[in-house]
């Protein structure tokens, strides 16, 4: 991969298995480790995408941290600007913000402190007790968007 290409490493068949099966049991009600079903409109076939994410909460905000890079819910994020969270029959509307890299110190390493144990195998290396220098550096690898659900 060069470096104008923006990262993004690509599920694995039993990661995809796992993912259908958290995201299965959010639609359903069970909600692993705050787990939820992420609802995105696709920028180009308009249709909702669908996917299990860990919702993040920092100083009273919740955010969405995109672990594998650019992947497509972030693209389709930045397109339509908001989506919905769903654990069951409760279902959250939102909007979404893209924080810049250079905010993103605090949430990542709570994140990786919350969900490490998922997520650090996506980081090159990077952990929660990884420097401040080195979280920043992954920063742009990992897209983080600040959501306000609707009321």
């Amino acid at each position: 991969m060069s470096s104008s290409t923006p990262y993004y490493l690509t599920a694995g068949p039993v990661a995809a298995r796992f993912n259908r099966v958290v995201g299965w049991l959010a639609r359903h009600g069970i909600s692993l480790a705050g787990s939820a079903e992420l609802s995105v409109r696709g920028r180009k076939s308009g249709q909702m995408q669908r996917l299990p994410v860990n919702p993040h909460t920092f100083e009273g905000q919740q955010y969405l941290i995109s672990a594998r890079g650019h992947s497509q819910w972030v693209r389709n994020m930045r397109a339509a600007g908001g989506g919905e969270l769903r654990v069951g029959r409760k279902v959250r509307t939102f909007t979404a913000v893209e924080i810049p890299d250079a905010e993103k110190l605090p949430l990542l390493r709570t994140y990786l402190e919350k969900w490490g144990w998922e997520v650090n195998q996506y980081f090159k290396g990077v952990t929660a007790k990884s420097s401040d220098e080195e979280i920043l550096a992954a920063a742009p690898d990992h897209p983080v968007f600040r959501i306000t659900v609707r009321d």
